[in-house]
């Protein structure tokens, strides 16, 4: 007797499993016809405003589109540092216009998108929002020069404070400090524009990148290195002088604050002020509004603040007590 063909075995083997394929079985199990009763309740949550929402026929500003802008204005500030293409000097000025007309462009449509959504949440008239978009797009592009160069006393800052750093290239691709700064740098812009929602969701996504959490309202000079990062907070109403060098763990935060705190406080400095060529070591936390570090001061690590400190002063913490305990069996 012949050996039954691949195909006829093949086909012999599906009958077999559908014969004990349980699938009408599990379909029975489905629960499908449950999730319209669960959709109601969300419904019923959002009517009821006990739940958040955005339905409106508004777009709100896209997280995606902000974070493109981010990364367009860096291949603006850092030519050829972030983009595929070969720059010279003969196609420098086409590459930066292109880069430049582009960022405006998408800038305006998510300022746009702001302002109307703001507008709408607080129930305010009409505000001319395109017009006010293409005008604050504009000077936000104006004032990328002064980016540009504020950002040049910060790299060369790290140069000068790091003896890790090999090189400029170095710092600018690959130093999460330099990256939180670069976008602290553009949404404070927008921050002074009086741009909605934009500059905090630039720099949270920074924060997310990085560890380090910048206020985008923070007001720092420049010359500003952080060194590692990881861990660093810079509350909303910060303010940092000139050539200030911060390591991982720094927080610049406010005192202990009441439940109500979002309307009492609001508007108030509750963040300390950090003085010009002030050196602030690791996990240190410096907290109120009334507290000035003093110019040229150095403050130690693990080192908890909440007073001023005067011009020149070294703040360092007493060396603990290490106990060590010998085990034989070790």
């Amino acid at each position: 007797m012949s050996k039954p063909s691949s195909l006829y075995q093949e086909s012999l083997d599906i009958k077999l499993l559908s014969d004990i394929c349980e699938h009408h079985e599990i379909s029975a199990t489905s629960r499908h016809h449950l999730i319209p009763g669960v959709v109601k309740k969300m419904l019923q949550s959002w009517n009821s405003k006990e739940c958040y929402d955005h339905i409106s026929p508004f777009a709100i500003p896209s997280h995606r589109a902000i974070v493109d802008i981010i990364k367009q204005a860096r291949r603006v500030l850092f030519p050829g540092f972030f983009t595929s293409a070969k720059l010279h000097a003969s196609n420098l000025e086409y590459y930066i216009g292109k880069e430049t007309t582009e960022l405006y462009d998408k800038l305006t449509e998510q300022v746009t998108m702001a302002i109307r959504h703001d507008c709408r949440r607080l129930d305010q008239p009409c505000t001319n929002c395109e017009e006010r978009a293409n005008d604050i797009a504009y000077r936000f592009i104006e004032r990328l020069p002064d980016v540009a160069a504020a950002l040049a006393h910060d790299i060369r800052a790290t140069l000068t404070g790091d003896p890790a750093s090999k090189s400029v290239d170095e710092v600018i691709f690959s130093y999460p400090g330099l990256l939180a700064i670069t976008v602290y740098r553009l949404a404070h812009e927008l921050h002074r524009l009086e741009v909605p929602i934009i500059p905090r969701i630039m720099t949270e996504w920074a924060h997310g990148e990085t560890g380090i959490d910048i206020n985008p309202a923070a007001q720092i000079g420049q010359g500003f290195f952080i060194d590692h990062g990881t861990g660093v907070v810079i509350g909303e109403t910060t303010i940092i002088g000139n050539n200030v060098r911060i390591y991982q763990g720094v927080t610049l935060g406010a005192l202990s604050l009441p439940r109500d705190a979002g309307e009492k406080m609001r508007n108030k400095k509750r963040h300390p002020t950090i003085e010009d060529n002030v050196i602030i070591y690791a996990n240190t936390t410096i907290l109120g509004g009334d507290t000035t570090i003093g110019a040229d001061s150095i403050i130690g690590g693990n080192i908890w603040l909440t007073e001023s400190v005067s011009t020149g002063t070294k703040v360092l913490l007493k060396k603990p007590e290490l106990i060590y305990h010998h085990s034989p069996n070790i």
